[in-house]
């Protein structure tokens, strides 16, 4: 009796083309790349604003909503908590490494009220920006 042919299985394939994955890896690039160049321009003083997802997508001539979709596939994560994430750790290096008060660090990024940035560090890390420093 013939012994049945095995089949070996096949690897999985991706059901995305590569030119599309490969398409995502360049708009996550481009993305951080503007991402840090924004972040740099805050630093500076030389921003305007503070950019959002539409100001990223329109930077980078896709829809807004393509770009987050494509970062929650990419580097799993939005737009929105890849900026605060940058901010809290560029907020925390001014805090440790300047005597910058508070209310000009909120300024330099974008925040018309130092109590607004108070309410978005403690949020994102717990803490309030005095108390960081005093941590130290």
């Amino acid at each position: 009796m013939d012994k049945p042919e095995t089949l070996s299985p096949k690897p999985a394939k991706s059901t995305i083309p590569a030119k599309i994955l490969s398409r995502k890896d360049e708009i996550a690039a481009g993305f951080i790349a503007h991402a840090e160049n924004h972040i740099t321009e805050l630093l500076n003083g030389t921003a305007k604003k503070r950019f959002s997802a539409t100001d990223f997508g329109n930077l980078m001539f896709i829809h807004p909503r393509h770009l987050t979709n494509t970062l929650k596939i990419t580097i799993n994560t939005s737009v929105c908590d890849y900026m605060e994430n940058r901010l809290v750790a560029e907020a925390q290096a001014l805090l440790r490494d300047t005597t910058l008060s508070v209310a000009d660090i909120a300024q330099r990024f974008m925040y018309d009220d130092p109590t607004n940035f108070i309410k978005f560090f403690k949020g994102m890390t717990g803490i309030t920006p005095l108390q960081y420093r005093k941590s130290l």
